[in-house]
């Protein structure tokens, strides 16, 4: 290991005692904010101050007690947004806001005055039903939709500015005597900081009325719905390096995305809180009780019984700017959010096989032995990844001139199995005159700064490093440029970029990272935007790996530390998880956590990064992360070796199962991708509550349907509708009706079962997409899992048995060490790979078979989606092939699914097995564009009724019909 002159650098610098991580207890702005809250000071908007503009409406607000005015700003953003921005009307200097994140200027919809009084204004966009009512005193603002309060903001009076204050050097000596308490009583781990312009802190609460169900704010070890916050604790937002994290825990760990989701039936909506600085968040959700709705508007006071959950938001620095997303569905949240951060970047096809890495691989020999044990255990995969040791030193874009002294040649040798490299860059760089990178960036003033004026220095792998300053522009443009082939010695085209320690991670420093009154380009403060550093590398970085390629290609880059629109730039992991079986379970959550806030490509280390995994938690690893979206197996560098041979015949053979499995169902992924880039659907979602199910129903009926099997069950409706008692409607809906209140009452032992489960193990179900639901196994020596399919009106069909149950029930499925339980949807197509090659690469031409599910109706429907896999000609020269499917009235359609696309594949449609097809045909002929029929030999199956059809050449980008009669 490289030392700093005196020390030797070790994992132990990384894996320190979990006590120097704070909890709410001793952090300072929280201490503040709920000792001045507690004395219930309100504020008071002044509207006579309204004043109306293209963008905005804007009024002062002031605090009774201080006097100081604040600048309000309210937005109506196409697309059903509201923005409100709270800010000092005349700071001492700019407070920082969060550039960079939204991928434009919103475009806005100019806000018009439906009502006003001296007390209140009501503002609506003209379009849709929503209205901004704002009370004047004590300052309110509430969203109404259909003349029911959907959401209050400071209802609870948390809101809370900091002012900034005079630089202490400048003060009087007696405002010194009085102020300087408050001005540097800033600790982090023990070490005063100084904060020239005082502390700054910011909060506002938020009532979520109906609402009990809320989801988001990654990165935490947690369950996927967000729980109730005691005293003393929240969830903590402030990225951070903690090796071996705990789990079921709120502390803040490598990543902050400061969004949630709240969801109810009818209704889901967001609050994106942009703001980089350190945030808690604390969540308080009241049970139904009955409390009155002041006069707003036309909106009469009255009585309501109702649930409602408060959220209070609490940032250490810069302004109150959030984004409230109003829904009314799911899908019209998830577009919502990506409008304003941007959707899932299309990843290059190779990016999702399977990743081989270990901290770290010796040497070119020690790769190459990797590399040839894939091809001797039949084993694909596409990238072996390099940890640290590969560089000169820890000096990033350099080789160890002794462990690969000739990376072009090895690169070479995985080019030509069409297998890619990725390589490590963290962003600290070592203190050395006579390391390249070093110099210049040193000759540039390209590092982080201290509060002194001199570089910022800290320890990490290297020893003592600087780091370099992402939030310049011209560093960002700098870095860049190292990945150019001319100045990256050693690089090649197949060679890709993992973005790691950017929390950033500083050994020795303040809970493991960078002092926050470190300066950065611009004269920031570090506090300002410390969850933002990674984000700031990973674009970089990106852009870099764009660059080389002269924009042709797409880039790959994975980053341990993000923020709100990393989705942008690449991929996510759950960092540094340790191999036990608990980790396995709770990187679940934790991905579907992710998935919903925007950043689709996750997920977690196969086997666990930290210690040894028994045979069987790895073979259980393997198969549940087959179904995730990012899949990597790693291990830190005091494991034993770990590759899927090391471990017996048999569970070799379980492990290269899992694996192919996924090579298999790469259309089907590939797709997902596609969808998630284009229309923000995320790919990974859990079916546990309806949360993506379908709160949009038109029909009484099928509301009932739905909310039968959602944790909460409740019929209600505002006072000027129709009555709507179940029996109003007609015998057969009454009948309907009455059928999905009972099945719910017959399952009420699941459901409370279900309840215990979920309070004692957080466990959920996944699904891939919507037409793949996946039950991992997570549980040593099990046996049989208990698994909930939902949707009363659905069938699903298990993927390798083809047996098949109605919706809505619980099932118990029998699992050996090879299961694992995956099921198909009734109504979904599924395009899958007929043969495995051993990489990506070498499937292109591979033909395609179809998994045709057919629902209760005997219908079904699919997509499919193919562009070159690596380049931008899909997007610039719209080089791509989006193909449907359709199965109705046993007519099996492959047809266009976006006239704009074109790309001509040679690959065919050779197997079609169809699920849930009844009665045996007499008959079944093809028919091509060209008018031509031809008849087709099939096996049938009566005691699975399945459908085979084999051999057939059905070109995938071409229209033709299968009739089955």
């Amino acid at each position: 290991m490289e030392t700093d002159g005196k020390e030797e650098i070790s994992v132990e610098d990384e894996a320190v005692d979990k006590d120097i991580f704070k909890d709410c207890s001793n952090i300072a702005f929280y201490g503040r904010q709920k000792q001045q809250l507690s004395k219930k000071s309100t504020y008071q908007a002044l509207l006579d101050s309204v004043t109306v503009g293209k963008d905005s409406t804007n009024f002062q607000i002031i605090n009774e007690a201080t006097k100081v005015p604040l600048l309000t700003e309210v937005y109506s953003i196409e697309g059903n947004i509201f923005r409100l921005k709270i800010n000092e009307e005349s700071p001492l200097k700019p407070r920082y806001e969060v550039p960079d994140v939204l991928t434009s200027k919103p475009n806005t919809v100019r806000l018009i005055s439906c009502s006003r009084d001296t007390g209140s204004l009501e503002l609506t966009n003209g379009k849709g039903d929503l209205k901004c009512h704002i009370t004047a005193n004590p300052f309110k603002v509430d969203l109404v939709s259909e003349e029911e309060v959907v959401m209050s903001i400071n209802s609870l009076g948390q809101l809370y500015f900091e002012h900034l204050q005079i630089p202490l050097k400048e003060r009087t000596t007696k405002e010194n005597e009085e102020d300087a308490s408050v001005v540097t009583a800033q600790k982090q781990n023990s070490v005063n900081i100084l904060f020239p312009a005082g502390p700054a802190s910011i909060g506002l609460d938020f009532s979520l009325n109906g609402f009990e169900y809320l989801y988001g704010l990654p990165q935490h070890a947690e369950s996927h719905q967000l729980k109730n916050t005691g005293d003393g604790e929240a969830y903590r937002l402030y990225n951070l390096d903690v090796y071996g994290y705990k789990i079921n825990d709120k502390m803040g760990i490598y990543g902050s995305v400061p969004y949630l989701l709240a969801h109810k039936l009818g209704r889901t909506l967001g609050i994106f809180w942009l703001n980089s600085s350190e945030t808690l968040v604390e969540i308080n959700t009241e049970p139904a009780v009955k409390y009155t709705l002041t006069q707003m508007g036309t909106v009469a006071a009255k009585q309501k019984v109702t649930s409602r959950t408060n959220v209070h938001w609490m940032s250490e620095s810069g302004i109150i700017d959030v984004f409230l997303l109003t829904g009314p569905t799911p899908s019209d949240v998830f577009k919502q959010y990506s409008s304003l951060t941007g959707t899932q970047a299309m990843p290059p096809l190779f990016s999702l096989g399977y990743h081989q890495c270990r901290w770290n691989y010796e040497d070119e020999h020690d790769v190459k032995a990797v590399d040839a044990g894939f091809d001797k255990h039949d084993i694909p995969y596409d990238v072996i990844w390099l940890d640290i040791e590969h560089t000169e030193g820890k000096r990033y874009f350099t080789w160890d001139k002794k462990r690969f002294p000739n990376p072009k040649r090895m690169q070479e040798l995985l080019q030509n199995k069409k297998r890619k490299l990725v390589v490590i860059s963290d962003p600290h760089i070592k203190i050395d005159p006579d390391y390249s990178v070093y110099a210049k960036a040193k000759e540039q003033g390209f590092f982080v700064k201290n509060h002194e004026g001199g570089d910022f220095e800290g320890v990490c792998w290297p020893g003592l490093s600087s780091y370099l300053d992402f939030t310049n522009p011209k560093v960002r443009e700098w870095y860049s440029g190292l990945f150019a082939f001319s100045v990256y010695e050693g690089s090649t085209d197949i060679l890709y970029i993992w973005n790691d320690m950017n929390e950033p991670s500083v050994f020795r420093g303040p809970e493991l990272t960078m002092h926050k009154n470190a300066i950065h380009h611009g004269n920031w403060e570090h506090r300002e935007l410390h969850n933002i550093y990674g984000f700031y590398q990973q674009m970089a970085t990106a852009e870099g790996l764009i660059q080389r390629s002269k924009g042709k290609e797409r880039p790959f880059v994975l980053t341990r530390s993000f923020f709100a629109g990393s989705q942008k730039y690449g991929a996510v992991w759950t960092g540094d998880n340790i191999a036990e079986w608990s980790y396995l379970k709770i990187s679940i959550p934790m991905l579907l956590t992710l998935s919903i806030t925007g950043i689709s490509f996750c997920g977690a280390d196969v086997g666990g990064f930290i210690g040894n995994p028994e045979a069987e938690l790895l073979v259980r690893w393997y198969q549940a992360g087959a179904y995730q979206p990012f899949f990597r197996s790693h291990a830190t560098m005091n494991t034993k070796r770990r590759e899927p041979w090391l471990f017996g015949e048999e569970n070799t053979r379980l492990i290269r199962q899992a694996i192919r499995e996924r090579y298999a169902l790469l259309p089907y992924w590939y797709s997902l991708f596609y969808r998630a880039h284009v229309t923000s659907e995320p790919i990974m979602r859990s079916d546990v509550g309806g949360f993506i199910g379908n709160p949009e129903a038109e029909l009484l009926v099928r509301w009932y349907q739905a909310g039968a099997y959602q944790p909460f069950f409740r019929s209600h409706a505002t006072m000027n509708t129709k009555r709507r008692e179940p029996w109003l409607f007609g015998e057969e809906n009454t009948r309907l009706i009455r059928q999905a209140i009972r099945e719910r009452y017959a399952l009420l032992p699941y459901w409370y079962s279900l309840f215990y489960r979920a309070h004692v193990t957080s466990e959920p179900i996944m699904s891939s997409g919507s037409a793949l639901l996946v039950h991992p196994v997570t549980e040593p020596k099990a046996t049989v899992v208990d698994v909930f399919l939902p949707g009363s009106n659905e069938v699903w069909y298990d993927s390798k048995t083809f047996a098949h149950w109605e919706g809505a029930c619980t099932v118990k499925i029998p699992v050996a060490l090879d299961t694992i339980p995956v099921f198909q949807r009734g109504g979904s197509v599924v395009p899958i790979k007929t043969t495995i090659g051993k990489s990506t690469g070498w499937m292109t031409d591979f033909p395609y078979g179809l998994r045709v599910a057919l629902s209760t109706e005997g219908s079904a429907v699919g997509e499919f989606y193919l562009d070159d896999g690596h380049s931008f000609q899909y997007l610039h020269q719209k080089q791509f092939l989006h193909r449907k499917f359709s199965f109705c009235s046993g007519v099996l359609i492959n047809s266009c699914a976006d006239e704009r696309g074109h790309y001509l594949s040679k690959c065919v449609v050779e197997q079609i097995l169809v699920l849930g097809l009844k009665k045996q045909p007499s008959l079944v002929t093809t028919h091509s564009s060209d008018g031509k029929d031809q008849p087709v030999a099939f096996t049938y199956c009566a005691e699975t009724s399945t459908l085979s059809l084999e051999k057939l050449s059905l070109n995938i980008g071409t229209d033709w019909k299968v009739y089955i009669k």
